[in-house]
């Protein structure tokens, strides 16, 4: 066989060998990797995770100090005392996440839920709850002594971002209930407190009509647990709930909530 031809033979099998290789590395390829490729594209969860989701119940708490529990001293503040209440309906665990912050307004929370880790948070909760609008009130104080255009003024802006969270909150998740807790008086007994008192009755009305808008959200009132002997469910700093205020709100929250299967599906 001439030499020129013996190069051709050598060089056609050689390809051959390259193209029968290239063949094989796709086939494996598509046999191993190409299934994997959906769950990085499309984000789903880890199956351990879905799995650990399907067992519990997960409650996010949203909103400022009243839901970090600030002034308790057992530090379990209301969402606490609301989950030792469903600990007696249920066997199975329930996670708490707490993403409330000391001192949050409604603008603030707002920026929060832009968030990335935050919005992940909310849309793998069961349950949510939620306090907000006390420190847009109050103002450390500053409120008592705002007339009543002011006043009307900033509930305006409160409302207004009340429903763009309501909104936000139902876009991250269609499912969960919303449990958004109603503000009390913690100056009943003192200075104006018929003034006082008219205007945190019409912010929680003006709170309940927002969420009313918002499928699944509960405005759940706490004024009344406040409105006699307020002294004693009041922190030292006469604006936070003590341990028993504390309680109160988490046993009034929990007796709305009962836990069933389809709650978490």
């Amino acid at each position: 066989m001439r030499p020129s031809i013996v190069a051709l033979v050598i060089a056609v099998a050689a390809l051959s060998a390259v193209l029968w290789l290239g063949g094989l590395a796709l086939a494996v390829q598509d046999q191993f990797f190409t299934a994997a490729k959906p769950l990085v594209e499309q984000k789903q969860p880890p199956a351990n995770e879905i799995k650990e989701r399907d067992e519990e119940i997960d409650i996010v708490a949203l909103g400022d100090s009243l839901t970090r529990g600030t002034g308790d001293e057992s530090g379990k503040g209301y969402v606490g005392y609301m989950v030792d209440e469903l600990r007696k309906q249920t066997d199975e665990p329930i996670r708490v996440t707490n993403l409330a912050i000391r001192g949050l307004r409604s603008d603030g929370l707002l920026r929060q839920l832009g968030q990335p880790e935050i919005q992940r948070q909310i849309s793998m909760a069961d349950l949510m709850v939620m306090t907000i609008g006390g420190n847009d009130l109050f103002r450390g104080g500053e409120a008592l002594e705002l007339n009543m255009k002011e006043l009307d003024a900033v509930k305006r802006q409160y409302v207004a971002n009340l429903d763009r969270i309501f909104a936000m909150l139902r876009r991250l998740n269609g499912e969960a209930v919303i449990f958004v807790i109603g503000l009390y008086n913690p100056f009943s007994d003192v200075g104006d407190a018929k003034r006082t008192s008219a205007v945190v009755r019409d912010w929680n009305f003006a709170s309940a009509e927002v969420a009313a808008r918002y499928p699944n959200v509960v405005a759940v009132p706490t004024f009344d647990l406040f409105a006699l002997h307020v002294n004693d469910y009041l922190y030292s700093d006469h604006f936070h709930p003590n341990k028993e205020g504390y309680k109160r709100i988490g046993e009034r929250v929990a007796s709305l909530i009962t836990l069933t299967e389809e709650d978490r599906q």
